[in-house]
């Protein structure tokens, strides 16, 4: 069952643009930051300024959670992500350009715009992933811990 509910959770941030991620200021208040991202597998990666709010706070602590979701005003229609995982700066130059593809193929316009040495890429690696499908039943969930 992990496995089928795995590729549906792929099919799923493969078809989504945005996600809703949370942090924790070291002031220990969270913050909602809303983010375009890309996925491999179950992966997400974001670019975003060095010197954000959303960086600071990873870097004093990594750990995050994230939803993504559709805006269907049907209860009963619901289906989301719910996922906790650590989050780090990619510095991997191999690992950047593989992603920076990714990127342009979900985002064509990226290839455009022009290089930014102040931009950042985040990478967040889940470790609990909740799947919601009310579809199935009202309330239904599976969860992944990975």
């Amino acid at each position: 069952m992990a496995e089928e509910t795995i590729d549906k959770i792929q099919e799923y941030l493969s078809n989504h643009y945005y996600l809703n991620l949370a942090t924790v200021s070291p002031q220990g208040r969270p913050m909602a930051h809303t983010m375009a991202y890309v996925s491999e597998g179950v992966v997400v990666y974001m670019t975003t300024n060095k010197n954000t709010r959303k960086v600071q706070n990873i870097k004093q602590n990594p750990y995050v959670a994230y939803t993504v979701d559709e805006d269907d005003p049907d209860w009963f229609d619901m289906q989301a992500l719910q996922i906790e995982g650590k989050a780090s700066i990619i510095m991997d130059e191999k690992e950047l350009r593989e992603i920076g593809e990714i990127l342009v193929a979900k985002f064509p316009i990226a290839a455009d715009m022009p290089p930014d040495p102040d931009i950042i890429m985040i990478k967040i690696e889940p470790e609990v992933i909740y799947y919601l499908d009310y579809n199935v039943e009202f309330r239904y969930r599976e969860q992944v811990n990975l």
